[in-house]
This record gives structure tokens, sequence and C-alpha cells, in this order.
């Protein structure tokens, strides 16, 4: 069973992958992605959207992570793989399913879908760029508006050269709103042979052996579930071993989140360290009480020594508390 981190974009960047990879549980990781319209980029794209470039591309805890490239055009995106390979990627991945209006309007994303033929042509080219040993990989939803070219689109890919596939379990035209269909991936089995990942409603344990049973996928890709509950991969995986796990307390993440605010303060301008936090607190919220109180208390704050008083004043409620 492998964990993948979801790329997401405007989330998870290099802080939220060193912070929750070094919980553990976690195998792999995808860079946001870098958007690929006519030309060869720079290094320096790269290396902004993955630092860990410098550091063999692997988080501080040495979790690998994937470079993502998105983008309609077979030629620029075989340039610019060619160009991650040689910096020192481990991977690169092919993003054909986000749903934003705003990359489907320039052919990017999961408008590509309905494009089989073109996914080839993608996949084919970028393969033949990239050295053998670094593996090319794509993620997709089930389709753009309905699931019809589903099998077309996960052939296409294979038949290309792809070496894996994640399968986020929605259309296009369901967002993200509950279910994410799982059963649906698990007829996509028998027209390939790479591995196939699952994504898409994965909050906890009992998701995932769900997601697993319907899938018929042994991996699985977590985004939000995993920016809720940190240890999520951890606690999954535990499944296995037959041994009880706890799940860590609102201390333990209180120490994360003031990793985050820390490093916000040390590599942010000043007006946007409070970001960072309440972003997260939005889907730590989900899961812990103290994460919805500590919300109200800094959403309305703008000035990082305002945001560290109340961080401060929440640890010492806290500290109260458990006296």
């Amino acid at each position: 069973m492998q964990i993948h981190l979801a790329p997401m974009e405007g989330v998870v960047n290099a802080r939220m992958r060193a912070l929750l990879t070094a919980i553990g549980g976690i195998d792999r990781c995808i860079t946001e992605f870098v958007r690929i319209t006519d030309q060869l980029l720079p290094a320096r794209v790269f290396h902004r959207l993955c630092p860990e470039l410098e550091h063999g591309c692997k988080t501080p805890s040495g979790t690998p992570v994937y470079i993502q490239l998105l983008g309609g055009e077979p030629g620029p995106m075989a340039e610019n793989a060619a160009r991650a390979a040689s910096l020192g990627a481990l991977g690169i991945d092919t993003n054909f399913g986000c749903p934003a209006k705003c990359v489907n309007r320039h052919r990017g994303g999961s408008v590509l879908l309905d494009e089989p033929e073109l996914l080839y042509q993608i996949i084919k080219s970028m393969r033949s760029a990239v050295p053998a040993y670094i593996p090319v990989t794509a993620k997709i939803r089930l389709g753009f508006n309905d699931d019809s070219k589903l099998i077309d689109v996960v052939s296409a890919i294979t038949e290309a050269g792809a070496n894996g596939l994640t399968i986020h379990a929605r259309t296009k035209a369901d967002g993200y709103k509950p279910p994410a269909h799982w059963h649906q991936l698990a007829k996509v089995h028998q027209f390939t042979t790479i591995p196939i990942i699952a994504n898409g409603e994965v909050w906890s344990p009992a998701d995932f052996q769900s997601c697993r049973q319907q899938s018929a996928c042994s991996d699985v890709m977590l985004g939000r579930g995993l920016l809720a509950r940190p240890d999520l991969a951890l606690e999954i995986k535990s499944l296995s071993s037959g041994k009880e796990y706890h799940r860590q307390q609102w201390p333990y993440i209180l120490i994360l989140l003031e990793a985050l605010f820390n490093d916000s303060v040390a590599n942010c301008a000043p007006r946007h360290v409070g970001g960072p936090i309440k972003q997260w607190l939005g889907y730590l919220r989900r899961e812990y009480p103290e994460a919805q109180q500590l919300f109200e208390n800094i959403k309305r704050l703008k000035t990082p020594a305002d945001i560290s008083a109340a961080l401060q004043e929440h640890r010492d409620y806290q500290l109260t508390v458990a006296a």
C-alpha cells in the first residue's frame, strides 16, 4: 500500500509538504502544477514550485516529490518534462484533472478528458523526452461532463507509456460534491496494467477501507482528508499492522501550526503571514474543536504580532485546561 499527498493548488506547497511528510505515512508528494503554454520555462520556475530540487527532489524527511505539469500541447509539455528531468525531478506527473474554469478555458486540466487522442499524444511525447528511469504519471477525473470516455482515456494514457495513473472519482461537473464514485474505478483495471491510485473523499480509515473495497485499488491519494487529520496516513497504515493507533491530539497539532506560522514569518511578506495558518485551520476545524476556536480568534487579525499574541494566548489557555 502506498499513500500519496495530493497536489492541491494554492494549499500544498513546499512548506506543507515538509510538515505533513515529517509526521510519516506518506510515500510520495506531487507539486502544485507548473503551467505550460508554448515555451520552454526557465529553471527558476521549477525551483520556485519545487525547492526540493535542491535536495534530491525529496522533502526534509526524505519523501520523494514528483513535479506536475499542466498543459494541452504535446511539444511544449515534452520539452518542459525534459527540463524538469534534467533539473533532478524524480518523476513527472501530468494534470488532466483540474476543474478550474480559467484553466479549462485555456485547454488545460479536465477539459482535455474529452480528447483521449490528445492525451495519448501528450503522454507519448513526454515519455519519449524523459529518460526511461524517470516515471511519467497522470492524474485525471472520471470525465468532464460524464464518465462516458473514461475507458478510452485510461487506455490512451496506458498505451502512451505512462507509469501510473491517479483517478479522482468524480467528473469535472461533479466538482468536489460528495460522494466520490469509487466503484467506477474498479472497471478500469481490466483495461490497463499500470498502477491505479484512488483519490477523493477519503477522510478516515473507514473511508479508506470502503474506497479500497469498491475501487479495487491498493493505493490512495489523500488531499483534504490529510489536511484535516495530519496523521491520517499513519492511521491508515496501522490497519495492516494490527496495532492499535492513538490519534495525535490537539497539543501536537498546535505545534505544527506554530511551525507553519514561524515559517511564514520568515518567508512571507508581513501582509501574507496569516494566510497559511488560517487556511490550514479551515481544514483542521473539521476534526478538532480547538481549531474552530483558534480560527475564530485569529480570522480577522492581520499583523504577525497580533497573530503571534493570539497563538500564545491559545497555547496558555490549552495548558490551563490540561492542568
